[in-house]
């Protein structure tokens, strides 16, 4: 009977993508127990960390929204050198320095004996060049904008919280895969330990047939079954070393951290209370869809302000002269006003839009009753199948002490020259292969218990 493929599916269905390459750190971690465990990869996993960068980009923008509304202020310095006419008039009012002279009134015959009229003065046409130096200050700010505003601004702040839900379910399932190899780990030992005592029968068998053979009882063909049956076990041996040498490297992986050794955890992780409206509080894929229909409600609040109008205020005060900050008291200016604007249609745009808004709030509702349905007949099914998993488990560690009897009981019938080796060894191979079941089963239902915790956000030990 050949066991590997078993084998290769037992190990112990360690659903996880391995990893090959070293951890960042050089220090090694022995006899680590899983709280330690935990602890670490919660400061050191490199998916962690990249999803806290996001977080922090998320505060960002909320902050940024939020200083819209505290309007701009622009500081403005101008030099500039010219000897257009219209520019020099221009600088000279600004530095309110223009004078009648600077109309030509100097060049006009006063005397009443010609027309100075059409005379073009070229004071005024011809001007020196100027030099123009002008420093403002602008300050804009909204004062009303329908609230728009103040939804950008929780939009971005339940963005935020979002990206912290975000973390926090990577948290959970980083935690998952941390606390499942661990149990992985511990039932690949139990694994090893328990083949290595089928090895060491073997090893007694084989000198069983040597000593028979030597007295006449056994032939050499029984000698050749035990030594293949042998180099069978040692093979499954050393894969599932391979496999234990594989978990360890997917654990520094998690960690970030090489580690050498860990401390067994129990082979079935307890089952944790599981409570309905606990499972609707706590569960993180329910509270985004909540967090996710609160923004459509602001999404639909933004919508309804294109229907307001919007009103602005902006004040500038500054100082012109044809020197950098002379007189500036002297030649200084201000502005003040107030904007209103109010768009009355635009081919029922906005309308379509509103509506658009409201409709998806209705889906995102629907998506949280969804959620909550969803999650909840996911928890039954997990609980169902945990404890169908018990009763399996149940039942293989019964079958297994009785395959074990069971060839113990055909091993001395084969001294008595009862029973052949070929019977002995298919009763070895139905004690492995109950092994086998009975590790898969206890994986299996890990791996549902673990997800129940990860599912109610209990995932830490």
């Amino acid at each position: 009977m050949v066991l590997k493929t078993s084998l290769i599916y037992v190990m112990l269905t360690l659903g996880t993508t391995m990893v090959y390459g070293q951890s960042s750190s050089e220090t090694t971690l022995s006899n680590l127990s899983l709280q330690h465990a935990l602890k670490i990869m919660k400061e050191n996993n490199l998916e962690l960390r990249i999803s806290k960068f996001d977080e922090q980009m998320k505060a960002h923008e909320a902050k940024m929204a939020e200083g819209h509304r505290y309007g701009k202020l622009d500081m403005k310095l101008q030099a500039i050198r010219s000897n257009d006419a219209g520019n020099v008039f221009g600088f000279k009012l600004k530095s309110r320095e223009a004078t009648f002279g600077d109309f030509g009134f100097s060049e006009f015959d006063m005397s009443g004996s010609t027309n100075p009229l059409p005379v073009a003065p070229k004071a005024l046409n011809y001007p020196d060049t100027r030099d123009h130096f002008q420093t403002t200050l602008t300050y804009m700010v909204p004062v009303y904008t329908g609230g728009k505003l103040d939804q950008y601004g929780k939009i971005t702040k339940a963005l935020q919280t979002m990206s912290q839900l975000d973390t926090e379910k990577l948290v959970n399932e980083k935690v998952f895969q941390t606390t499942k190899t661990f149990y992985d780990i511990s039932l690949v030992d139990q694994y090893i330990s328990n083949l290595g005592n089928i090895v060491n029968n073997i090893d007694r068998l084989e000198e069983i047939v040597v000593s028979m053979k030597e007295e006449g009882f056994a032939k050499d063909i029984d000698a050749l079954e035990v030594r293949a049956r042998k180099a069978e076990a040692q093979s499954m041996l050393s894969q599932a070393s391979y496999n234990k040498e594989l978990a360890y490297q997917y654990l520094s992986f998690l960690l970030n951290h090489k580690v050498n050794s860990i401390q067994a955890e129990d082979e079935l992780a307890p089952m944790p209370d599981v409570v309905k409206e606990e499972v609707h509080q706590s569960n993180l894929d329910i509270q985004k869809a909540r967090l996710g229909l609160d923004i459509t409600a602001m999404a639909v609040k933004v919508q309804e302000s294109n229907f307001l109008p919007t009103v602005g205020a902006f004040g500038e005060y500054g100082s012109a002269d044809n020197q950098l900050f002379n007189e500036f008291l002297d030649n200084d200016f201000y502005t003040v006003g107030l904007q209103l604007e109010w768009n009355l249609f635009n081919g029922y745009i906005d309308k379509h839009n509103l509506e658009k808004a409201k409709v998806e709030n209705m889906k995102v509702r629907e998506q949280v009753e969804l959620a909550k349905r969803g999650t909840c007949l996911k928890v039954r099914k997990l609980i169902t199948e945990i404890k169908s998993k018990d009763a399996d488990i149940e039942s293989l560690q019964t079958q297994l002490d009785f395959a074990t009897k069971v060839y113990e009981n055909y091993q001395e019938r084969y001294k008595e020259g009862i029973s052949s080796i070929s019977d002995v060894l298919i009763k070895q191979s139905k004690e492995l292969e109950v092994l086998l079941k009975l590790l898969t089963s206890k994986n299996d239902r890990n791996a549902k218990v673990f997800e129940i915790k990860s599912i109610i956000n209990k995932g830490d030990v």
